[in-house]
Protein backbone atom coordinates (compact mmCIF):
# COMPACT_ATOMS: atom_id res chain seq x y z
CA UNK A 1 0.00 0.00 0.00
CA UNK A 2 1.54 3.68 -1.25
CA UNK A 3 -0.51 6.93 0.34
CA UNK A 4 0.14 10.35 0.72
CA UNK A 5 0.35 10.96 4.54
CA UNK A 6 -1.26 14.31 5.29
CA UNK A 7 0.58 15.62 8.60
CA UNK A 8 -1.58 17.92 10.62
CA UNK A 9 -0.69 21.65 11.66
CA UNK A 10 -1.08 20.57 15.00
CA UNK A 11 1.55 17.78 15.65
CA UNK A 12 4.01 19.77 13.89
CA UNK A 13 3.67 22.44 16.71
CA UNK A 14 2.75 20.70 20.27
CA UNK A 15 2.78 17.02 19.15
CA UNK A 16 6.23 15.12 18.17
CA UNK A 17 5.29 12.15 19.17
CA UNK A 18 2.30 11.99 17.19
CA UNK A 19 4.19 12.10 14.27
CA UNK A 20 7.26 9.66 15.46
CA UNK A 21 4.52 7.20 15.83
CA UNK A 22 2.79 7.22 12.81
CA UNK A 23 6.28 7.18 10.67
CA UNK A 24 6.84 3.95 13.34
CA UNK A 25 3.69 1.95 12.75
CA UNK A 26 3.05 2.34 9.16
CA UNK A 27 6.63 1.43 8.77
CA UNK A 28 5.94 -1.54 10.96
CA UNK A 29 2.97 -2.65 9.11
CA UNK A 30 4.53 -2.49 5.58
CA UNK A 31 2.69 0.97 4.64
CA UNK A 32 4.76 2.55 2.10
CA UNK A 33 3.99 6.62 2.91
CA UNK A 34 4.66 10.33 1.23
CA UNK A 35 5.26 13.08 2.73
CA UNK A 36 4.14 15.57 0.26
CA UNK A 37 5.76 18.70 0.53
CA UNK A 38 3.24 21.00 -1.47
CA UNK A 39 0.52 20.19 1.59
CA UNK A 40 -0.70 22.80 3.10
CA UNK A 41 -3.33 23.43 6.21
CA UNK A 42 -6.97 21.71 5.10
CA UNK A 43 -8.45 24.64 5.76
CA UNK A 44 -10.15 23.75 9.09
CA UNK A 45 -9.88 27.09 10.94
CA UNK A 46 -10.97 28.95 8.16
CA UNK A 47 -14.36 27.26 7.86
CA UNK A 48 -16.38 29.82 9.56
CA UNK A 49 -14.50 32.97 8.74
CA UNK A 50 -14.07 32.24 4.87
CA UNK A 51 -16.09 29.00 3.67
CA UNK A 52 -14.66 29.66 0.02
CA UNK A 53 -11.50 29.82 1.46
CA UNK A 54 -11.50 26.49 3.46
CA UNK A 55 -12.82 24.62 0.52
CA UNK A 56 -9.93 25.95 -1.53
CA UNK A 57 -7.19 24.80 0.87
CA UNK A 58 -9.16 21.58 1.17
CA UNK A 59 -9.13 20.71 -2.06
CA UNK A 60 -5.76 22.03 -2.98
CA UNK A 61 -4.55 19.27 -1.35
CA UNK A 62 -7.14 16.69 -2.64
CA UNK A 63 -5.45 18.03 -5.72
CA UNK A 64 -1.89 17.32 -4.80
CA UNK A 65 -2.57 13.66 -4.28
CA UNK A 66 -4.63 13.24 -6.97
CA UNK A 67 -1.47 14.64 -9.57
CA UNK A 68 0.15 11.92 -7.97
CA UNK A 69 -2.36 8.57 -7.88
CA UNK A 70 -2.35 8.93 -4.63
CA UNK A 71 -5.48 8.81 -2.10
CA UNK A 72 -4.64 10.54 1.19
CA UNK A 73 -4.13 9.08 4.92
CA UNK A 74 -4.47 11.63 7.87
CA UNK A 75 -3.86 11.32 11.41
CA UNK A 76 -6.30 14.28 12.79
CA UNK A 77 -9.96 14.33 12.79
CA UNK A 78 -10.64 17.95 12.28
CA UNK A 79 -7.94 17.27 8.78
CA UNK A 80 -10.20 14.39 7.97
CA UNK A 81 -13.75 16.35 8.49
CA UNK A 82 -12.64 19.07 6.41
CA UNK A 83 -11.40 16.96 3.56
CA UNK A 84 -14.25 14.80 3.45
CA UNK A 85 -16.26 17.66 3.58
CA UNK A 86 -15.09 19.22 0.53
CA UNK A 87 -14.65 15.99 -1.17
CA UNK A 88 -18.45 15.97 -0.75
CA UNK A 89 -19.32 19.55 -2.33
CA UNK A 90 -16.81 19.44 -4.95
CA UNK A 91 -19.06 16.26 -5.89
CA UNK A 92 -22.03 17.59 -5.34
CA UNK A 93 -21.95 21.13 -6.66
CA UNK A 94 -20.36 21.18 -10.45
CA UNK A 95 -20.15 25.06 -10.16
CA UNK A 96 -18.15 25.03 -7.08
CA UNK A 97 -15.82 22.13 -8.52
CA UNK A 98 -15.64 24.36 -11.52
CA UNK A 99 -14.81 27.70 -9.41
CA UNK A 100 -12.49 25.94 -7.29
CA UNK A 101 -10.53 23.99 -10.67
CA UNK A 102 -10.29 27.94 -11.81
CA UNK A 103 -8.37 28.95 -8.89
CA UNK A 104 -6.42 25.73 -8.53
CA UNK A 105 -5.38 26.15 -12.39
CA UNK A 106 -2.74 28.67 -11.33
CA UNK A 107 -0.24 25.84 -9.99
CA UNK A 108 -1.62 23.41 -12.99
CA UNK A 109 -3.75 21.70 -10.26
CA UNK A 110 -7.13 19.96 -11.20
CA UNK A 111 -10.09 17.92 -8.59
CA UNK A 112 -11.46 15.31 -10.47
CA UNK A 113 -12.51 13.28 -7.66
CA UNK A 114 -10.22 10.36 -8.27
CA UNK A 115 -8.16 10.74 -4.87
CA UNK A 116 -10.21 9.44 -1.28
CA UNK A 117 -8.90 10.93 2.27
CA UNK A 118 -9.04 8.20 4.99
CA UNK A 119 -8.21 8.56 8.43
CA UNK A 120 -4.94 5.81 9.80
CA UNK A 121 -8.54 4.09 11.82
CA UNK A 122 -9.86 3.67 8.22
CA UNK A 123 -6.35 2.46 7.10
CA UNK A 124 -5.68 -0.22 9.89
CA UNK A 125 -9.14 -1.57 10.47
CA UNK A 126 -11.11 -1.58 7.04
CA UNK A 127 -7.96 -1.88 4.43
CA UNK A 128 -5.17 -3.95 6.63
CA UNK A 129 -8.07 -5.65 8.52
CA UNK A 130 -7.75 -6.55 12.59
CA UNK A 131 -6.31 -9.97 11.78
CA UNK A 132 -3.59 -8.88 9.36
CA UNK A 133 -2.52 -6.90 12.42
CA UNK A 134 -3.16 -9.39 14.83
CA UNK A 135 -0.25 -11.30 12.93
CA UNK A 136 2.35 -8.51 13.28
CA UNK A 137 2.12 -8.17 17.26
CA UNK A 138 4.58 -9.07 19.82
CA UNK A 139 3.49 -7.96 23.01
CA UNK A 140 -0.71 -7.93 24.04
CA UNK A 141 -1.86 -6.26 26.92
CA UNK A 142 -3.12 -7.88 29.73
CA UNK A 143 -5.75 -6.36 32.13
CA UNK A 144 -5.68 -2.95 30.71
CA UNK A 145 -8.93 -1.33 30.31
CA UNK A 146 -9.33 1.61 28.14
CA UNK A 147 -11.92 4.36 27.70
CA UNK A 148 -12.07 5.02 23.82
CA UNK A 149 -12.63 9.03 22.39
CA UNK A 150 -13.73 9.14 19.18
CA UNK A 151 -13.67 12.73 18.48
CA UNK A 152 -16.37 14.46 16.88
CA UNK A 153 -15.17 14.98 13.12
CA UNK A 154 -14.54 11.49 12.60
CA UNK A 155 -18.19 10.18 12.90
CA UNK A 156 -20.52 13.50 12.14
CA UNK A 157 -22.08 14.53 10.01
CA UNK A 158 -22.14 10.91 9.27
CA UNK A 159 -23.29 10.81 5.64
CA UNK A 160 -20.39 12.85 4.71
CA UNK A 161 -17.50 11.21 6.72
CA UNK A 162 -19.22 7.68 6.72
CA UNK A 163 -17.06 6.53 9.34
CA UNK A 164 -18.61 4.49 11.34
CA UNK A 165 -22.42 4.47 13.08
CA UNK A 166 -22.40 7.96 14.65
CA UNK A 167 -24.72 6.61 17.48
CA UNK A 168 -23.25 3.31 18.05
CA UNK A 169 -19.23 3.31 16.73
CA UNK A 170 -17.45 -0.14 17.43
CA UNK A 171 -14.22 0.04 14.73
CA UNK A 172 -12.24 1.98 17.64
CA UNK A 173 -13.36 -0.45 20.68
CA UNK A 174 -12.40 -3.19 18.14
CA UNK A 175 -8.58 -2.09 17.20
CA UNK A 176 -7.73 -1.16 21.13
CA UNK A 177 -9.30 -4.83 21.88
CA UNK A 178 -7.24 -6.54 19.12
CA UNK A 179 -3.68 -5.50 21.31
CA UNK A 180 -5.53 -7.24 24.28
CA UNK A 181 -6.96 -4.13 26.27
CA UNK A 182 -10.63 -4.11 27.39
CA UNK A 183 -12.46 -1.04 25.82
CA UNK A 184 -14.80 -0.02 28.68
CA UNK A 185 -18.23 1.47 28.48
CA UNK A 186 -18.71 5.22 29.67
CA UNK A 187 -21.34 7.68 29.67
CA UNK A 188 -20.16 10.82 27.88
CA UNK A 189 -18.09 8.75 25.31
CA UNK A 190 -19.21 10.59 22.28
CA UNK A 191 -19.16 14.17 23.84
CA UNK A 192 -16.89 16.87 22.34
CA UNK A 193 -13.77 16.88 24.43
CA UNK A 194 -14.06 20.57 24.70
CA UNK A 195 -11.09 21.26 22.56
CA UNK A 196 -12.62 23.63 20.35
CA UNK A 197 -13.77 26.11 23.25
CA UNK A 198 -9.84 26.74 24.32
CA UNK A 199 -9.12 30.20 23.99
CA UNK A 200 -12.80 31.12 23.82
CA UNK A 201 -13.96 29.65 27.21
CA UNK A 202 -12.29 28.04 28.83
CA UNK A 203 -13.91 27.56 31.67
CA UNK A 204 -16.34 25.75 29.70
CA UNK A 205 -13.87 23.52 27.75
CA UNK A 206 -12.52 22.28 31.11
CA UNK A 207 -15.71 21.66 32.21
CA UNK A 208 -16.62 19.48 29.42
CA UNK A 209 -13.14 17.80 29.98
CA UNK A 210 -13.29 16.91 33.68
CA UNK A 211 -16.97 15.45 32.72
CA UNK A 212 -15.34 13.37 30.42
CA UNK A 213 -12.74 12.50 33.06
CA UNK A 214 -15.20 11.55 35.72
CA UNK A 215 -17.45 9.34 33.39
CA UNK A 216 -14.27 7.59 32.07
CA UNK A 217 -12.84 7.03 35.86
CA UNK A 218 -16.12 5.68 37.05
CA UNK A 219 -16.43 3.23 33.80
CA UNK A 220 -13.32 2.10 35.08
CA UNK A 221 -10.78 3.22 32.32
CA UNK A 222 -7.12 3.07 33.66
CA UNK A 223 -6.25 4.86 30.12
CA UNK A 224 -7.94 7.43 27.46
CA UNK A 225 -7.05 6.59 24.35
CA UNK A 226 -7.53 9.11 21.25
CA UNK A 227 -6.87 9.03 17.73
CA UNK A 228 -7.18 13.04 17.06
CA UNK A 229 -4.64 15.61 17.89
CA UNK A 230 -6.78 18.58 19.44
CA UNK A 231 -8.34 15.42 21.35
CA UNK A 232 -4.94 14.87 22.90
CA UNK A 233 -4.10 18.65 23.34
CA UNK A 234 -6.99 18.71 25.18
CA UNK A 235 -6.63 15.21 27.55
CA UNK A 236 -3.12 16.02 28.39
CA UNK A 237 -2.10 19.16 28.05
CA UNK A 238 -4.88 20.96 29.15
CA UNK A 239 -6.10 18.57 31.66
CA UNK A 240 -2.41 18.84 33.44
CA UNK A 241 -3.27 22.72 33.82
CA UNK A 242 -6.33 21.91 35.23
CA UNK A 243 -4.63 19.76 37.71
CA UNK A 244 -2.10 22.13 38.21
CA UNK A 245 -4.24 25.49 38.40
CA UNK A 246 -7.75 24.10 39.13
CA UNK A 247 -7.44 21.88 41.90
CA UNK A 248 -9.07 19.05 39.72
CA UNK A 249 -9.48 15.51 41.63
CA UNK A 250 -9.60 13.29 38.76
CA UNK A 251 -6.86 12.66 36.51
CA UNK A 252 -6.69 10.42 33.92
CA UNK A 253 -3.58 10.14 31.08
CA UNK A 254 -4.41 9.85 27.59
CA UNK A 255 -2.40 7.73 24.99
CA UNK A 256 -2.22 8.11 21.38
CA UNK A 257 -3.80 4.99 20.08
CA UNK A 258 -0.32 5.12 17.61
CA UNK A 259 1.53 4.34 20.67
CA UNK A 260 -0.71 2.01 22.20
CA UNK A 261 -0.29 -0.56 18.98
CA UNK A 262 2.96 0.48 18.68
CA UNK A 263 3.90 -0.85 22.27
CA UNK A 264 2.21 -4.39 20.91
CA UNK A 265 4.17 -4.29 17.68
CA UNK A 266 7.18 -4.24 19.60
CA UNK A 267 8.43 -0.61 18.37
CA UNK A 268 10.90 0.84 21.33
CA UNK A 269 9.01 3.16 24.03
CA UNK A 270 11.19 6.29 22.90
CA UNK A 271 10.41 6.07 19.46
CA UNK A 272 6.65 6.21 20.07
CA UNK A 273 7.35 9.36 22.19
CA UNK A 274 5.86 8.18 25.28
CA UNK A 275 8.06 10.20 27.59
CA UNK A 276 6.69 12.99 25.46
CA UNK A 277 3.24 12.58 26.67
CA UNK A 278 2.63 15.80 29.83
CA UNK A 279 1.15 12.65 31.76
CA UNK A 280 3.22 10.03 32.44
CA UNK A 281 1.82 7.22 30.41
CA UNK A 282 5.47 5.27 30.89
CA UNK A 283 3.19 2.79 33.28
CA UNK A 284 1.03 0.95 30.81
CA UNK A 285 4.13 -1.10 29.77
CA UNK A 286 3.76 -3.33 33.01
CA UNK A 287 0.65 -4.47 31.34
CA UNK A 288 2.21 -6.07 28.80
CA UNK A 289 3.31 -9.67 28.27
CA UNK A 290 4.62 -11.45 25.63
CA UNK A 291 2.60 -13.34 22.54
Amino acid sequence: MKIALFRCCMTAMGLDQYESSTNAVLEKLGIEFVDVREFGCCGYPLRNFNFRAFVLASARNLALAEKRGLNILTVCNCCYGSLKHTEHLLKEDSALRGEINASLDGEGLRYEGRTVPKHFLQILHDDIGIENIKGNLKKTFRGLKIATHYGCHILRPSEIVQFDNAFSPVKMDQLVELTGAESVPWLTKLECCGSPLIGVNDDLSMDLTEKKLVNAKKGGADYLCVACPYCQMQFDKVQKMMLAHRGSEVSLPSILFLQLLGLCLGIDSHRLGLEMNRLPITGIQQFLSEQ
